[in-house]
């Protein structure tokens, strides 16, 4: 007979500690943190991220949001015990509660204040394309695995992953990488649409930070105008993009005249920039 124990099964993380976050001389850090599910997103971890997310969108200290995991994954998607399988128990009713609480904070996030980078250090699988999609630039080391395994248990890729495929990739490519349920590295998630660079896992954060610094320097008006008319134009005719962009641009100047006036002083009168080679010097703004 046997005299092995069976280990003890792993604490239950209180819901407040599955998002962890600092901020750092201008930059969020948000973090996935259940590293021991892969950060693996459950009906907690989603809550506590629309918490996350609410606390930091407004804050003065914070300029710009990165969105990464703790341990070896971004996040393997959602947690298919607590989110799927015991909601399903419940019933409908807690099946659409669950799926209005994560698709609550992508939703907040496409639409985010502050400029927002994803930082995907390592998996980032099926639902984690929802927030993938959601923040406006990506980077992803470039041993990460991304992929939507959806197909190899029975289901189609739900929750919005399909569209993220069909918006960033080739449609061959989308096709392929929906119905084949095979993974692709941070080299290819390149090649393919889903990121913007992949880079050695040891030079992912400083690109990262590099970037966020640059866009710190940018007016936070233009941008936020800049990101949501990115995103409004895709699905819109050329006469009917061009008449939003001239609506929203009346509305950026509106907003903030002062700080567009500023840059093109420095520009015309002052000579002491250029907009091809960088920002103006928001410090003199006013």
């Amino acid at each position: 007979m046997s005299t092995k124990s069976k280990a003890a099964p792993a604490k239950e993380r209180a819901e407040e500690d599955t998002v962890a976050f600092d901020v750092s001389d201008g930059i969020a850090w948000v973090r996935f943190n259940r590293p021991e599910k892969r950060n693996c997103m459950s009906p907690k971890l989603n809550r506590q991220m629309m918490r996350v997310l609410d606390e930091l969108e407004y804050r003065e200290d914070v300029g710009v949001l990165v969105l990464t995991g703790e341990g070896t994954a971004w996040t393997a998607g959602m947690d298919l015990k607590e989110y799927f399988r015991e909601n399903e128990a419940k019933g409908l009713g807690a099946v659409r509660q669950a799926q209005r609480e994560s698709y609550g904070w992508w939703r907040r996030l496409r639409w985010y204040h502050k400029p927002t980078i994803a930082m995907v250090n390592g998996w980032c699988f099926g639902g984690g394309y929802g927030p993938l999609f959601a923040c406006d630039l990506a980077f992803a080391a470039e041993d990460a695995q991304f992929g939507l395994s959806e197909i190899n248990w029975g289901i189609l890729p739900g929750g919005g992953a399909t569209k993220v495929v069909s918006e960033l990739m080739p449609m061959r490519k989308a096709m392929y990488h929906a119905m084949m349920g095979e993974n692709i590295d941070g080299k290819t998630a390149v090649e393919w649409g889903l990121v913007n660079e992949a880079l050695p896992a040891d030079q992912l954060r400083s690109r990262v930070e590099a970037v966020a610094k640059v866009l710190l320097e940018k007016n936070p008006v233009a941008l936020k105008a800049t990101k949501d008319a990115v995103r409004r134009v895709k699905e819109m005719t050329y006469d009917n993009a061009e008449d939003f962009l001239v609506r929203a641009q009346e509305a950026a100047n509106s907003f903030d005249n002062d700080g567009r006036k500023e840059g093109i002083k420095q520009f015309i009168d002052d000579k002491t920039y250029k907009p091809g080679l960088g920002a103006y010097d928001k410090s003199k703004k006013g």
